[in-house]
């Protein structure tokens, strides 16, 4: 092989290489700038999107009457939000907060509104029942579930279609939800119940109510299926389920009434928000380890810490500050807050855009 014929090969393979890097550098960078957390601000009647490279908002979305809860579709492509309709006209008097973690019932039916991600508005409107709660969507994207704590039901959307087409009798005023790692069942915290509630995906029956304390707030799952948790937000506790048995095998301390909680994605730590009290806020979140069921780190964050998500590398936790209007953001390896961000007033539920 001749000397230019061999340089000329090297420069080129170094051209390649060059290429290469810089098209992984661009798509990686691409990728990570696309994730956003959308926040259900419920005393602004807004959603806020902030950016989850540089914890900043870059969006503000109207979205209905009191937002409670907000969750991202898994193919990234759609946020649901709860709300109780259509807000009330310019000039109305503002929502005054309510206290004790509750909402009072609304007198007419809620919805769920639908948010295109990649133009941040608005795109449909779907009714549900009363004073909707939560919403989560099936991992295969096909239904939406959300709970209506006015009238005890949870409503099936059907995600495509986009209207109702089941209801389902669960137990007293169901609140936060989600559907288990395998997809097969929704399990419900019934706040005034006392209850979770197991709800079988393919017959869209509940098939069991399962006995766990107080003021049950919210559910979730450890990703490997093995554990699931509830809030109990009159004990002050997070109970540990056994999915297998349907029966409780542990309750853990926390801190004042604990309202949204979220495991890591490696199944190894459980984050619980303690929310306390309009008059004596909680403001922290507890680290639970799931080796030991025991709480390894308190987390400082703002007054009223309610909602949790977690980024898809288990890399930071977004906690929303009810009493603050702010979110701040969790390094969950530094176990310490590396951002607050302020949002709307009361911020509420909060997901991560996979």
């Amino acid at each position: 092989m001749s000397r230019n014929l061999r340089e000329a090969l090297c420069s080129y393979r170094n051209w390649v290489s060059a290429a290469l890097q810089i098209s992984l550098m661009t798509w990686s960078g691409a990728a990570f700038s696309a994730d956003k957390v959308y926040v259900a601000n419920e005393e602004a009647d807004t959603v806020s999107v902030l950016d989850a490279a540089s914890f900043k908002v870059v969006a503000t979305v109207r979205a209905g009457k009191m937002p409670h809860n907000v969750q991202v579709s898994p193919d990234g492509k759609r946020v649901w939000v709860t709300n109780n309709g259509e807000p009330a006209p310019a000039g109305a008097p503002v929502h005054q907060a309510m206290g004790k973690g509750e909402h009072a019932v609304m007198s007419r039916a809620g919805a769920v509104w639908v948010i295109d991600t990649d133009r941040d508005a608005v795109m449909a409107k779907v009714p549900v029942g009363l004073h909707p709660a939560h919403v989560v969507i099936t991992p295969d994207g096909r239904f939406a579930y959300i709970t209506n704590g006015g009238d005890n039901t949870v409503s099936v959307v059907d995600a495509a279609a986009q209207r109702v087409v089941a209801t389902i009798a669960v137990g007293k005023f169901p609140h936060g939800l989600r559907v288990s790692p395998d997809g097969k069942q929704t399990y419900i915290a019934n706040l005034k119940g006392g209850t979770v509630s197991v709800v079988d995906i393919a017959s869209q029956k509940e098939i069991a109510q399962i006995p766990v304390g107080k003021g049950p707030a919210q559910v979730g799952f450890t990703e490997n299926g093995r554990l699931a948790f509830v809030s109990l937000s009159g004990e002050s506790a997070v109970a540990v389920i056994d999915p297998a048995s349907r029966k409780v095998l542990r309750k853990v301390p926390v801190g004042a009434t604990p309202i949204q909680l979220f495991a890591t994605p490696d199944s190894g730590t459980l984050l619980v928000a303690n929310q306390g009290s309009r008059k004596k806020p909680g403001k922290s979140v507890s680290m639970i380890d799931l080796e030991s069921y025991k709480v390894t780190k308190t987390v400082e964050t703002g007054p009223g810490a309610h909602g949790v998500a977690i980024d898809r590398e288990g890399r930071y936790a977004y906690i929303t500050n009810t009493y603050a209007g702010s979110v701040s953001v969790i390094d969950i390896k530094a176990q310490k807050v590396v951002a607050t961000v302020p949002v709307g007033k009361g911020p509420n539920g909060i997901s991560v855009r996979p």
